[in-house]
């Protein structure tokens, strides 16, 4: 598959490359694993002056081998001797910045933090001691959110405030997702549209799986998550146990019972039979795997609220391939598919409305877009999408069957809207189904 979008991430970058041929520019890059980092550095930087730095789980003195190795293969950077300490490597490094301008890109960058925390303060030294004279463009991307935050945004850090400039990778848009999707299957479905987002959220690398696969309708896709040679089957397994440390089994079952939709803070308790609050709350501020989810315009204080899993591919990997390990162990991966096929249309109702709040944010028509629902549950409102500066908005029932749709049923429901809170707003109904994806 072909490179696609980033353009904006792409002038960023090089705006800050140019930059850094003055004085040094430092910039974080942070996205979710897969999301296609590593693809957009060395794209953007395709014919400079550049050292990709990938830091593994190694040893000090190993890691630092390798590093001066691919100095000098990429950059001609000569050192005399074995460096095996990160800050003498660093030095070299920002030494050699004094003289000419190059990138130096590390790959996974929290991982120092396992290899040996006191890197972190000895760059510091290093980098408010020569950056002002230096001409290096440094790159610190990293996957594990919860870790890159740590490092450069907790004021205790040594590395809080050294950076220049921050850019979060995001999976591609609703927009960008179609337009691949077209080019590669220019007579696709609506729901195999549907079914492409519903796996990968977007994420670059498991679109690229997919179409490189040529699975190009919802039975294919499926049937390919199903193989026994799946990427996807272990994926889930992979992204999340990268960012627990520890108590891994009570995250993995809390995210397994909001992917089934338990999704009130109350049911999650009852389930787990103790207090859940500390995780959920680890979930939601320090990973960012789950959302806390108000009625639109709810005061701060709400207590009416819903737990859903942020990240589409993880939101699908917990609902139809954690709780079957054992299928997949014993090669009952047909039993796996079956019951895919059976619960798809349900699962895939409530991807729908996100898909469809996905688009309405990304359209910049408006400022809030949500959900909206009563304290007692009898009314709900799949999308409200307001403008706050024009004071309109539309209220949207969305379903994948369009017949099912009744718009006399959301007018009525709008009468439960709040009038001190909604009524400012000019709402228009819309009626959105599959025919509209």
């Amino acid at each position: 598959m072909r490179f696609y979008d980033r353009q904006e991430e792409i002038a960023i970058l090089r705006e800050n490359e140019k930059q850094a041929e003055r004085s040094a520019v430092f910039t974080v890059l942070m996205g979710r694993r897969r999301v296609g980092k590593t693809t957009l550095l060395t794209t953007t930087l395709e014919g400079r002056d550049y050292a990709y730095l990938f830091v593994s789980k190694d040893s000090e003195a190993v890691l630092c081998q390798k590093f001066q190795q691919t100095l000098e293969e990429q950059l001609g950077i000569h050192v005399y001797g074995v460096l095996s300490r990160f800050r003498d490597l660093f030095e070299v490094i920002m030494k050699e910045s004094l003289k000419r301008h190059f990138t130096i890109i590390f790959d996974e960058f929290q991982t120092l933090y396992k290899v040996n925390p006191a890197i972190f303060s000895e760059m510091q030294d290093l980098w408010d001691r020569y950056h002002r004279d230096s001409h290096l463009y440094l790159i610190a991307s990293g996957s594990i959110q919860s870790l890159m935050k740590r490092i450069f945004e907790d004021e205790h850090e040594p590395l809080y405030g050294r950076p220049t400039s921050k850019l979060t990778l995001l999976p591609f848009s609703t927009a960008v997702i179609k337009q691949i999707f077209l080019d590669h299957a220019p007579d696709y479905k609506h729901d195999d549209l549907l079914c492409l987002y519903m796996i990968t959220g977007g994420v670059a690398k498991y679109v690229e799986l997919l179409m490189d696969a040529q699975c190009y309708t919802k039975e294919k896709m499926l049937n390919y998550v199903c193989r026994q040679d799946s990427y996807f089957l272990t994926e889930g397994r992979d992204l999340v146990n990268q960012e627990f440390s520890d108590e891994s089994a009570t995250y993995f079952s809390i995210l397994q019972l909001i992917a089934g939709g338990m999704t009130k803070r109350s049911d999650i308790d009852g389930a787990m039979q103790k207090d859940m609050g500390v995780y959920l709350q680890n979930l939601e501020k320090n990973y960012h795997m789950v959302t806390r989810l108000k009625p639109l315009l709810a005061k701060p204080n709400s207590k009416t609220t819903a737990y859903e899993i942020s990240d589409q591919f993880l939101r699908f990997w917990f609902r139809f391939i954690w709780p079957y390990q054992s299928l997949i162990e014993r090669r009952q991966l047909a039993l796996l598919r079956q019951h895919m096929g059976q619960h798809y249309e349900q699962f895939s109702g409530r991807t729908l409305e996100q898909y469809f709040q996905t688009r309405a944010m990304e359209s910049g028509l408006y400022t809030l877009v949500g959900n909206w629902w009563d304290r007692k549950g009898e009314n709900e409102i799949d999308m409200i999408a307001l403008n706050e500066f024009n004071h309109t908005g539309i209220c949207a029932e969305i379903k994948r069957n369009p017949h099912k749709i009744d718009l006399n049923r959301l007018k009525e429901k709008l009468t439960s809207l709040t009038s001190n809170t909604f009524g400012a707003y000019t709402l228009s109904l819309r009626a959105l189904s599959l025919d509209d994806i």
